[in-house]
């Protein structure tokens, strides 16, 4: 096992990038500087903080890391808590985000900017039709059927909501949709806190062939805020449970999408139990395979860290 990091220039970690295998790119900075300036595919992995979140950034052990930051010396140090921790393939960025910027390649501010900048293109490519504030505002007021899902997480919609707007986190609202909007002639409102879950949730949906008129709200929560509206703290409003109906609707849209972009296919795995795998998964060691959970809040048994380790925000403890 190696007793110092490796160290990589920005050239070859581009190189790295481009090539398409699997490199975990984390930045050793707080999250303040982290946001001003950062590499498009880095994660905030702060020095006063590894050992809490690396298990869960970094389930695999010996998957390629490479730690960078502005050239403070803070990656070093967290690369050597890395080993220390069990990680066996870990290099320092050469310079930092300064050699990175020096050799011409881009930088990136804000929070998300992968995500968000995914949710652009989408809206641009597909024509995702959206619906302003203010004009959502005044269909409000129409006695025409309609129905405004926000596809954040249960928690974000409870802090604070349109007024009206039931909670449906995007993942479930291809799942939820027959349960909830049982009429062809509802018109489908999709939000969010700002615009990046709402463009990909109304394509998801449009994508899914729902009959439905589905647009993103603009903007989003915010927009509806800053346009004079009031929004809702507290709200409770959820999905109803999916009856066999639903289920069988939302499988059939899913299959249709998964022949339309190449026939991919989404599988159950049966008996995952913590610290387990299926037989094929553990044998392929060389790259991480993405497990998530299905369970939900209101889940007979909601997802916990006793779940598979590498599944999740919070894997395990330092060991």
């Amino acid at each position: 096992m190696p007793t110092s990091p490796g160290s990589v220039t920005a050239a070859e970690l581009r190189q790295r990038c481009q090539a398409g295998g699997e490199i975990a790119i984390v930045d050793a900075r707080e999250e303040g500087s982290f946001h001003e300036r950062h590499l498009l595919m880095a994660s905030c992995l702060p020095l006063s903080r590894v050992e809490l979140m690396a298990p869960g950034l970094l389930p695999r052990r010996s998957a390629p890391v490479v730690v960078c930051d502005d050239g403070e010396g803070l990656a070093e140090r967290a690369a050597a808590r890395l080993i220390e921790g069990g990680y066996t393939d870990v290099s320092v960025l050469a310079g930092g985000v300064a050699a990175w910027e020096a050799a011409g390649f881009p930088f990136y501010s804000g929070v998300h900017v992968p995500s968000k900048a995914f949710a652009e293109v989408v809206e641009h490519e597909y024509g995702t039709p959206w619906i302003s504030a203010e004009e959502l505002a005044e269909r409000q007021k129409r006695p025409e059927p309609m129905v405004i899902f926000d596809s954040r997480s249960y928690e974000e919609y409870h802090s604070n909501s349109i007024p009206g707007a039931v909670s449906v986190p995007g993942a479930e609202l291809v799942y939820r949709f027959t349960e909830m909007v049982p009429s062809a002639d509802t018109f489908v409102v999709v939000n969010c806190g700002g615009r990046t879950r709402s463009i990909i949730g109304a394509q998801s949906l449009i994508d899914a062939g729902v009959p439905n008129r589905v647009v993103s709200l603009k903007d989003g929560t915010m927009a509806w805020h800053l346009a004079g509206f009031g929004v809702v703290a507290g709200a409770t409003a959820r999905a109803p449970e999916v009856s066999l109906k639903g289920i069988t609707a939302a499988r059939q849209r899913a299959d249709a999408v998964a022949r339309h972009y190449g026939g991919m296919r989404w599988c159950s795995i049966m008996g995952l139990g913590a610290g387990s795998m299926t037989p094929s998964w553990s044998r392929e060691c060389r790259r991480s395979p993405p497990v998530f959970s299905r369970s939900t809040a209101r889940s007979p048994r909601p997802y916990s860290r006793r779940n598979c380790r590498g599944n999740g925000p919070s894997s395990s403890i330092w060991r």
